[in-house]
């Protein structure tokens, strides 16, 4: 996210890939065939802008208002894992269909969270690269859709959201690991959980304590129940980011709590963020650009090893070092390059002119500490 520790709430993504010789098979396809068919979308092609502006004001204001009032899930509506952008969305300050332009989300996800700006960008822009359609400039929040227009040729996915370790991982507070169930559903079991955590934790509240005690309960849980279970490199960052979102983010604002100052949630409020995405009565934004503060703490508080279970056996977890290099921002910058060639390996026309300015945008977030990469030569 920003060239800090913000950057570990970017989500999980595949393993690197560097590149594939001209006219190596692709999903099926030669490369004479996947260029004919980008070219058959260069119809749909959007010329990717650059990211919008930050926001001018950046303090606490009422979001839950007459202008985004929230509104039931139509047919067809796409909500996801992340349960702040399902609320924006069910209020109107995203496309209510669940699908959006990077801009849009970008420019979402301040007004009415008050994310922090450089995490927004580099989240946005990675979950672009690995799980939208870069032809016509637009994301899923959560499952695959046709309304993100016509998928350019394999092996792309275009996944959306929801696609498993892309932008979505096990260990999650509130939905089912992809082992098991549809990750996109809200788990009232887990929530129970939940629940359950911050009484015994918390008195009743969602805290810095709870997150760190409940953190570690779902990465046990993984390990001895889900024999797929993976908690690497990134993901093993994203989900300590997970835990403080909620503090971050969805404490009223003008409670002025800062979540190393004991800022809590009562399970009111939680639950209408994670099943019904929805704003609470009268809610107000952050009061500050926020994005993961605490996730350095709950992590100290329950250290585990970043693992995988291995052979299809639960309680196999081996434990998946992280170099220093990866940790760091331009480790991060290079995974997201990385996966995005595993994605397109040799695009073409539209699809590659879409594909290298998403890169760019990307990287600008890393500019001042990593060397851009142009995989498909220069802009």
């Amino acid at each position: 996210m920003l060239i800090t520790k913000s950057l570990l709430l970017l989500l999980a993504a595949l393993s690197q890939c560097y590149g594939f010789p001209s006219y190596q098979s692709l999903g099926g396809l030669s490369q004479r065939e996947q260029d004919a068919a980008v070219d058959e979308l260069a119809t749909e092609a959007v010329y990717p802008p650059p990211p919008p502006p930050q926001m001018e004001f950046n303090g606490t204001k009422l979001v839950n208002d007459e202008a985004h009032p929230w509104m039931p899930l139509r047919e067809g509506d796409v909500r996801g894992p992340c349960p702040g952008l399902n609320t924006l969305a069910s209020h109107g300050y995203l496309p209510r269909t669940g699908v959006a332009t990077p801009a849009q989300l970008i420019t979402a996800v301040q007004e009415g969270l008050n994310f922090e700006y450089g995490a927004a960008r580099a989240a946005v822009y990675a979950a672009m690269l690995v799980d939208g359609n870069p032809v016509t400039n637009l994301l899923s929040i959560g499952r695959k859709t046709p309304k993100t227009g016509p998928d350019p040729p394999k092996p792309a996915i275009v996944g959306g959201l929801n696609s498993h370790n892309l932008f979505e991982g096990d260990a999650s507070m509130s939905r089912a690991d992809a082992f098991f169930n549809d990750t996109q559903q809200f788990n009232q079991t887990l929530f129970d959980q939940f629940v359950d955590f911050s009484n015994r934790y918390g008195d009743g509240y969602y805290n810095l304590t709870v997150a760190a005690e409940y953190r570690y309960h779902r990465i046990q849980q993984g390990i001895a129940t889900n024999p797929t279970f993976s908690y690497i490199f990134p993901r093993f960052f994203m989900g300590y980011g997970e835990s403080v979102i909620p503090l971050n983010l969805f404490v009223d604002g003008r409670e002025n709590t800062t979540v190393l100052g004991g800022a809590r949630i009562d399970m009111a409020t939680a639950l209408s963020f994670f099943r019904d995405h929805r704003f609470p009565p009268d809610f107000h934004r952050a009061s500050a650009p926020a994005a993961n503060t605490g996730s350095q703490e709950i992590m100290a508080a329950r250290p585990v090893q970043p693992c995988r279970n291995e052979d299809g056996k639960v309680d196999n977890c081996v434990v998946h070092e992280i170099s220093p290099a990866d940790a760091g921002p331009c480790g991060i910058y290079n995974h997201f390059i990385d996966t995005a060639l595993t994605l397109y390996p040799n695009p073409n026309g539209v699809l590659r002119r879409n594909l290298m300015l998403n890169m760019h945008y990307f990287y600008l977030v890393f500019e001042q500490a990593c060397e851009e990469r142009f995989p498909y030569g220069p802009l």
